[in-house]
């Protein structure tokens, strides 16, 4: 898209040596004792892409359905130049990769399920060509499997465009993957378009709403960002709380580089309440977390942060980065109320690593899972996906198999991390 992210480790050296300076061996002894069981996991490659009919460079990671399978989108699909969305089965002892379809336009943000069973999504480019760019304004689409039983294993699905933004009043790029309420509407932001008053070339960003109407679907913009102390740019997806209230994150605007936003039903429209504004040096990115207490955990800068205490919220930061590490945005919580997510930086290898960060004794403590080495994928995506046995699986931008004609950085791996 042409419109516009500590390693800790036990075993490095200088540290090894200045906790042997500090406490006893047999505390020694303890501590590597419990780092060695905190790293005993079990990293699995499921697929390898190869930009030979399966599409290279996974945007974000893959989701779970009923059935067991693995849903995700490509940079680029098996077929053709646009993005594209792919299944992962058990097949035959390992997992095998069947190309969904291709779309116009590349696809940004992970697929969601649906109250219908469908797979839904946007795309930051294709249908519309209002923005001056050639490669369109962005759409929202459905995906459904073939009406009838398919004879083999690859077959193609069906899609469906449900809105096609103008750059206008209605928005431009969409940013995130969508999110539905208890009624079916389907909701998510834009990172352009709407009020040009902060930004005469893109626009400031909105928050939009589709209704199901007829045998289709009409767009309502519930919020339109005008810049200032409202924010501007809105990055990451929404999330509901249980009463209907949105909360999302803008890259701009605020007091610093961005805000913390809670948009509620009022009147028949919606009001939108600052809740945080960040520093200069903190841009908020990726997708809230939310616990079963109404708590807020995300990414600013090289912070993750918690904004706790609902109706009177309480800012705090629970862990922060190196410069080095790089994490990319959005954060995966666990029942246990653990934070999971991914750095494409720093490890013991350079290429980032995949991270568990557990509460403990008051404050929090970071696991290292998984670092990656290149040959089994390099920048990891964020939100990544658990299944009920506590299985993290993602996906990697580059690595893994190495295309100097279409994917000279790596074309990308889907993997699994086992506890």
């Amino acid at each position: 898209m042409n419109r516009q992210q500590i390693s800790i480790s036990i075993f490095d050296n200088g540290l090894r040596a200045r906790v042997a300076a500090l406490i006893s061996f047999g505390c020694m002894l303890a501590l590597l004792t419990l780092v060695a069981t905190a790293r005993a996991q079990t990293f699995t490659i499921l697929h390898t892409f190869t930009a030979s009919g399966d599409g290279q460079g996974p945007t974000a990671s893959p989701i779970l359905a009923g059935n067991g399978a693995l849903y995700g989108v490509a940079t680029f699909g098996g077929g053709g130049d646009g993005g594209g969305a792919f299944k992962l089965a058990p097949h035959g002892g390992g997992w095998a990769l069947n190309p969904l379809f291709t779309h116009t336009g590349a696809i940004d943000s992970k697929l969601v399920v649906g109250p219908d069973g469908n797979l839904y999504g946007t795309s930051g480019e294709g249908g519309i060509d209002n923005c001056g760019e050639g490669g369109g304004c962005g759409t929202v689409f459905m995906l459904q499997p073939p009406p009838s039983a398919c004879a083999s294993f690859s077959c193609p699905w069906r899609e469906t465009v449900l809105y096609q933004f103008t750059n206008g009043s209605d928005g431009a790029t969409p940013a995130s993957e969508v999110v539905f309420d208890s009624a079916g509407n389907l909701y998510g932001v834009t990172l352009y378009g709407g009020d040009f008053n902060c930004n005469q070339f893109y626009g400031c960003g909105v928050v939009y709403k589709l209704t199901r109407s007829g045998s289709g679907w009409t767009e309502s913009v519930i919020h339109t960002f005008v810049g200032g102390s409202d924010g501007y740019w809105p990055g990451g997806g929404l999330v509901f709380d249980t009463t209907g209230n949105l909360f999302g994150v803008t890259q701009q605007g605020g007091s610093g580089v961005g805000v913390l936003y809670e948009l509620s039903p009022s009147n028949g429209g919606w009001s939108e309440t600052i809740l945080h504004n960040f520093p200069p040096d903190g841009k908020p990115f990726g997708t809230l977390a939310r616990d079963p207490a109404g708590n807020l955990y995300g990414m600013s800068g090289l912070d993750i942060f918690e904004l706790s205490q609902p109706g009177n919220w309480s800012y705090a930061v629970l862990y922060s980065f190196t410069h080095d590490d790089d994490p990319v945005g959005g954060l995966t919580l666990d029942r246990a109320g653990n934070l999971y997510g991914a750095t494409i930086q720093a490890g013991e290898y350079g290429y980032g690593y995949v991270y568990k960060l557990a509460p403990s004794g008051g404050s929090w403590v970071l696991n290292d899972l998984h670092d990656f080495s290149q040959s089994d994928g390099t920048y990891a995506n964020g939100l990544l996906t658990l299944d009920a046995n506590g299985d993290v699986y993602g996906t990697s931008g580059g690595g893994g198999f190495f295309n100097n004609g279409s994917c000279y950085l790596g074309c990308g791996s889907a993997w699994k991390i086992t506890p």
